[in-house]
């Protein structure tokens, strides 16, 4: 589990393209970086204040705020991507097979999603107004197929769509980590430059509608924001990373958020915020490994960043569950509306707990138990990076 425990690192660059560093060593651990598992809890919430909107939980002057706030909620999703590539990378081990990798994703992801799932299938059949999925989108669902489809990327529990990327993403990691490795400073930055120009591409292409199919939710087109938070992660490890420190990347960001209603919906919205992030989740790891102030450090926020998957996989569910009591867009005013949405808040924060604790921390560690494992040796989990170490990966 993620401390808020501060430990000072130094990244030496390595030879051989970081083939011969300390972290080859079966035994070897990255730092753990709380900042990163704080900053998710911040992503998650934007997603709940952009629900919170789109619900209609306020209307009149409380609407307008709620929008200005997290009408770009959105963007949330981005800074998912951008960090899973990051984490991965940071606690990638040269040694590792890919079979292995992705029992260890599957562990990480597949309890929450199956149970969501679940009770997303139930809300399908016993309340009213709730769209009822064919067999065939049930199953891509389960499969984490949908977001490829754009018929079906809003099935079921509608927020699962950014794990059908991340499934794309971890099963195209271990040749993506292959290739990192051999790259020094210099090949990486091109790389993540051109990750960059991608996104800026199509999200030109995407608002001047190129496609008839809306990039959003394809898995494909969201594939350079998880490559650029790999290289920057591969930058940290060279001991090149070079970008501005966490007060600046944060102010950078904020910018970009609220550029987004600058621009077309949709993919669009990425181009805005992808330098923001990127410089950002960096720019957190380096405070957290020179022991540099943090807000994100903090034991709250770390120990809500831990809860911070179930959260975003349960919220939505409570949301429209609770349509039912509420009503379709309410619009209720400012002392109502607050009423309602920290009694939503409340209500799935609660779930996203018993969410953590029941099912996605019990389950990982049954799906990863070794059969036996001497007393006297290192935790295997945990030399080999299967402990999170930004709960977000």
């Amino acid at each position: 589990m993620t401390t808020a425990t501060t430990r000072t690192f130094r990244t030496t660059p390595p030879t051989r393209s970081g083939d011969t560093t300390a972290r080859d060593s079966p035994a070897a651990a990255m730092p753990s970086l709380p900042s990163l598992t704080g900053l998710r809890w911040m992503a998650a919430l934007l997603v709940f204040g952009l629900h919170v909107n789109n619900f209609g939980y306020f209307g009149g002057t409380g609407g307008r705020l709620v929008y200005w706030g997290f009408g770009a909620g959105a963007t949330g999703v981005s800074f998912f991507f951008v960090l899973s590539g990051f984490v991965l990378t940071w606690s990638a081990r040269p040694r590792d097979r890919a079979l292995a990798f992705w029992r260890r994703r599957i562990a990480r992801i597949y309890p929450v999603h199956l149970v969501t799932l679940a009770l997303a299938l139930v809300m399908a059949y016993t309340l009213a107004g709730q769209p009822r999925p064919t067999p065939k989108q049930a199953l891509s669902n389960m499969l984490l197929l949908h977001p490829w489809w754009r018929p079906w990327w809003q099935t079921l529990n509608p927020v699962s769509w950014s794990l059908g990327c991340e499934a794309f993403f971890y099963a195209a990691f271990p040749l993506l980590f292959l290739v990192l490795r051999r790259l020094g400073a210099r090949a990486s930055a091109a790389l993540g430059a051109l990750s960059v120009v991608a996104v800026v591409v199509l999200a030109w292409a995407d608002a001047h509608h190129w496609w008839t199919y809306a990039l959003y939710s394809f898995p494909a087109a969201r594939l350079p924001e998880f490559v650029l938070g790999a290289v920057t992660a591969r930058l940290v490890l060279l001991g090149r990373w070079r970008g501005p420190g966490l007060e600046a990347s944060l102010a950078l960001a904020i910018i970009g958020y609220f550029l987004v209603p600058q621009v077309a919906p949709g993919y669009s919205a990425t181009m805005c915020t992808i330098a923001g992030f990127t410089l950002l989740i960096p720019a957190a790891a380096v405070a957290d490994m020179q022991g540099l102030p943090s807000l994100w450090r903090r034991k709250r926020l770390v120990r809500l960043g831990e809860l911070s998957f179930a959260f975003y996989m349960i919220h939505l569910l409570v949301i429209r569950a609770a349509t039912q009591l509420l009503g379709t867009k309410p619009h209720f005013g400012l002392l109502a509306g607050i009423a309602v949405t920290t009694t939503v808040f409340t209500v799935s924060l609660g779930l996203s707990w018993l969410l953590y604790e029941a099912v996605e921390r019990p389950a990982r560690r049954l799906l990863l138990r070794r059969r036996r494992r001497p007393a006297a040796q290192p935790d295997a989990a945990e030399a080999r990076g299967e402990a999170p170490v930004a709960t977000g990966d």
